[in-house]
């Protein structure tokens, strides 16, 4: 049928797409307008997302916008039971598809028992001059790892929404370009301090990195080897996941044939 997913192209693609991407968005990195265009247009909202996602799975009802996330001093109530129904949600969801017995559906069940781990350890078991440290990191932190998810999302099985609109390319460049631009501050920071953020921005107060020395007193090193060690885990899981999703679709296209 026409409307069936070439197989044989799309383990061509996801070969080719992914490395491509990256490249791209390291030649972007590398020129001064290409990197304004990237943290202004493809790595502010990550940034951001990643404050206020740490923050709500620390219990805080943060709220992201624009070159800021609002993000109130104390828990709340709201966030934990907002963040714990998309836990159950997701447990429920995997569940159901276990017993179904689709065994290429995403393991939701896991993930949602994951991330609610992460939740009660957010929300229970460090204090909140901690979460908040935490919070802060997660602005650039939280940015390379929605950068890596994004990336991920151009392995979604043929046919499905992401695929067929061909949401994924999108999603592809702008994962990439949040993970080499994220990261490539902190990697440069290793031999050259000049390179981290530290001062006070307009409207919003102390950067993130002057945050976390003069509020929480992290050591430079310390900030610097954390943001690298997140950076690598991410750079290394985005390529075995690379790696294994052109196998297994290059596999696919074999054992069905021409």
């Amino acid at each position: 049928m026409d409307d069936e997913p070439d197989l044989s192209l799309e383990w061509k693609l996801r070969a080719g797409a992914v490395p491509a991407a990256f490249l791209i968005a390291l030649v972007f990195h590398a020129s001064p307008t290409g990197h304004f265009l990237q943290r202004t247009w493809l790595t502010m909202i990550p940034h951001e997302l990643g404050h206020a996602i740490t923050a709500w799975w620390c219990g805080f009802g943060a709220v992201p916008v624009l070159w800021k996330t609002l993000i109130p001093e104390t828990r709340g109530a709201f966030a934990v039971v907002l963040v714990a129904a998309f836990e159950l949600y997701m447990i429920v969801r995997g569940y159901l598809a276990q017993r179904s017995e689709d065994a290429r559906t995403v393991p939701w069940m896991w993930i949602g028992l994951a991330f609610g781990a992460l939740q009660f350890y957010g929300t229970s078991v460090i204090s909140a001059e901690h979460a908040h440290a935490a919070i802060t990191f997660g602005g650039d932190g939280g940015a390379m790892v929605i950068g890596a998810a994004l990336v991920f999302t151009f392995f979604v099985r043929p046919g499905t929404r992401l695929h067929t609109t061909g949401l994924r390319w999108g999603f592809l460049a702008i994962g990439a370009a949040t993970l080499v631009d994220t990261s490539a501050t902190w990697i440069s920071a290793r031999t050259d301090t000049d390179a981290i953020p530290f001062g006070e921005i307009e409207g919003v107060g102390l950067s993130d990195p002057s945050k976390l020395i003069e509020d929480y007193g992290w050591t430079t090193r310390h900030m610097v080897d954390r943001y690298v060690t997140l950076a690598t885990i991410c750079f290394v899981i985005a390529a075995a996941a690379w790696a294994w999703a052109v196998w297994s679709a290059r596999r696919e296209a074999t054992a069905t044939g021409p």
